[in-house]
């Protein structure tokens, strides 16, 4: 909300909901220098730096877990063996991370 004089309104910026709730987050010294530096290159605030991360964080996860996804569909309507055993193998990056 922004007062300007007597008027009160609610201003909505790049599609952010309008209801923000107050987080406390303790960031290692390290990850918050690199956050400080980031915001004073982008001349932005910190906070706004993390926001942004953590947005791009949680759509990257469910981008992996759409392509999860995607590769099982593959997998279960596979009739190749070769093909069977390739998907099998990402599958197991994906899940193990080798």
């Amino acid at each position: 909300m922004v007062q300007i004089g007597a008027v009160w309104c609610i201003i909505e910026i790049m599609g952010r909901s309008t209801i923000a709730v107050r987080q406390s987050v303790s960031l290692p010294s390290g990850v918050a220098r690199r956050v400080q530096a980031l915001a004073k290159r982008r001349r932005t605030s910190a906070n706004r730096v993390i926001v942004e991360l953590i947005e791009d964080g949680l759509q990257a996860r469910e981008r992996e877990r759409k392509e999860f996804f995607d590769l099982a569909d593959r997998l279960a309507d596979s009739a190749d063996a070769v093909e069977q055993k390739h998907l099998k193998e990402a599958l197991a990056r994906m899940t193990f991370g080798q």
